[in-house]
């Protein structure tokens, strides 16, 4: 990937990479442990983005 990127992509993959996290703790006590992941969970290598 270009080291110069348009501003739309990099907001992109930051949005992108910032919504690819565990759900905070607080949000696993309150649901009792039913919501430990998050369905949009995404892996680098496997999944790729079309941003």
């Amino acid at each position: 990937m270009a080291r110069n990127k348009p501003l739309g992509k990099k907001l992109r993959l930051a949005a992108a990479g910032k919504s690819n996290r565990l759900p905070p703790p607080w949000v696993v006590v309150k649901t009792k442990r039913r919501v430990t992941i998050t369905p949009t969970k995404r892996h680098w290598r496997r999944v790729k983005l079309k941003a």
